[in-house]
């Protein structure tokens, strides 16, 4: 335990992103995480039998895929391989058809009918220009100026809308139920304000980057962040939890890849009272009711689209998914409830053995939620692949108890680090200019209770740790440059 300039504690994406950050400035940077493993959201393990290899939590990774710093960062020479299924995202519908998104905006738009031109409409001032315009919404909302103030001046016209005010634009089923569901991954009621700007930022990383899944996993994605990491000199200690920083080396800098309410606990005593409790009263979001299943084929869905795409989201139109989510935020679990599935072995040999698929679905329900929703997520899924219970082999049901379990930081089932409805999701977990900043000049929180929020991306470490440098270490990240 020597003396190091920097400790990470938590090795999730934005604890290794945060600790990479500092290594690339010449710091001494130790990381220490409880589980045996690094990954935090971004795991793979043998959850139901042998050689199937599920994703416990994050499976697809389209702002992985397109994060400014994980872009910037050699993460190929560390092993991290993007793989494409054909189709990005299908949204089946009951009559056999599915709604799609994929790389090619023609090809999406062609799948939404009434709905093509309304679409390119939509996308259309952004096209080409993401490596412009992601940058600037994954920043801080306040302390760091945008580079395309234009730009994102029109995207930010369009985001700030709800989900269900940016429906109207759309006349039919099939677009509506696209934007609906990709609008839902806020775990926000689609009247909430910012939902529009969730669905389309997911739209536009589709056609800019898609929505890729790591070969063999997301464990591959924090292990190539911890290999870089060590190529810089950084060291990982796994196995190791911590209850509070006097356990750990001594630092001029502590940041922390946890839950507000664990900041609290572990620093203790050098933070004031009133900014812990103003932790500790941090709202956790809805939970989920994960499940992963070992399958002897493919899900066999009545439509050939989902057959092909990487996620497929089960509705099946945008007034079933905004009950779901209303009854969610009324404290009830959804029946029929809005599922969002991936089936990585769709583009992804390695995650099952021959012939077989591993499948991974979710549904949101209340926070600590305790019944049961195995049947009604099944009774979902046998709507639109009939024939799906038989193939089933094992599977590995998480309620919110067993999701916390997995990992502390999703508190009551929350894997989204709070609730992001309306300014949560720009300001969290409490109103601050400079958000991963404590009174504690040498405390930093760099998880994603901060801004911009839940994702496999790393900004949150990223942005946390150039707040270190320059406040702690006297050292500045010019605006884009990772």
């Amino acid at each position: 335990m020597d003396d190091v300039d920097a400790v990470v504690v938590g090795a999730g994406p934005n604890g290794l992103a945060a600790a990479v950050t500092l290594a690339q400035a010449g710091l001494r940077v130790s990381v220490y995480e409880a589980a045996q493993t690094v990954g935090g959201g971004a795991r793979t393990e043998e959850l139901t039998l042998p050689g199937f290899r599920h994703d416990p939590c994050s499976a697809v990774h389209p702002l992985g895929a397109g994060s400014p710093v994980f872009r910037s960062w050699p993460l190929a020479e560390h092993g991290l391989r993007w793989l494409h299924p054909d189709i990005a995202l299908a949204h089946p519908l009951p009559d056999g058809t599915a709604a799609t998104l994929a790389r090619s905006v023609a090809q999406t738009a062609a799948s939404l009918t009434i709905d093509a031109e309304p679409y390119r409409r939509l996308v259309r001032p952004f096209l080409d220009r993401w490596d412009e315009l992601a940058p600037d919404v994954l920043r801080p909302p306040l302390g760091v100026l945008p580079r395309h103030p234009l730009l994102l001046a029109r995207f930010g016209a369009t985001a700030a809308l709800p989900a269900a005010v940016l429906l109207r634009r759309l006349a039919g089923a099939r677009g509506r139920a696209l934007l609906a569901g990709m609008a839902a991954h806020t775990t926000s009621p689609l009247d909430t304000p910012a939902t529009g700007g969730v669905a389309l930022l997911f739209a536009l990383a589709a056609h800019a980057v898609g929505w890729p899944l790591p070969r063999g996993g997301s464990q591959a994605v924090a292990d190539a962040l911890a290999s870089y990491l060590r190529e810089l000199g950084g060291r990982i200690y796994t196995g190791h939890p911590v209850t509070s920083l006097d356990e750990l080396p001594r630092a001029r800098a502590y940041l922390l890849d946890v839950a507000p309410q664990h900041l609290a606990v572990l620093a203790g005593s050098r933070l004031p009272r009133r900014y812990r409790d103003r932790l500790l009263r941090a709202r956790p979001g809805p939970a989920v009711y994960k499940i992963d299943y070992a399958l002897s084929g493919p899900v066999p869905w009545t439509s050939p689209a989902c057959r092909r795409a990487g996620t497929v989201h089960v509705g099946p139109y945008d007034t079933d998914i905004a009950a779901a989510l209303r009854t969610v935020h009324r404290g009830g679990a959804p029946d029929p409830p809005f599922l969002i599935t991936a089936q990585p072995s769709v583009c992804d040999p390695t995650r099952a053995p021959d012939g077989a698929h591993v499948f991974w679905v979710y549904a949101q329900v209340p926070n600590g939620w305790t019944g049961n929703l195995t049947h009604a997520i099944e009774a979902q899924l046998e709507r639109f692949a009939p024939g799906f219970a038989d193939l089933v082999l094992a599977r590995a049901v998480a309620g919110p108890p067993e999701v916390a379990r997995r990992n502390p930081n999703y508190l009551g089932g929350d894997i989204a680090g709070g609730r992001c409805d309306g300014l949560r999701l720009l300001f969290r977990p409490t109103f601050a200019p400079v958000p991963y900043a404590t009174p504690d000049p040498a405390v930093f929180l760099c998880s994603a209770s901060t801004p911009p929020g839940p994702g496999v991306h790393g900004m949150c470490g990223f942005h946390a740790a150039r707040v270190a440098l320059r406040r702690v270490f006297g050292v500045r990240i010019p605006a884009g440059e990772y």
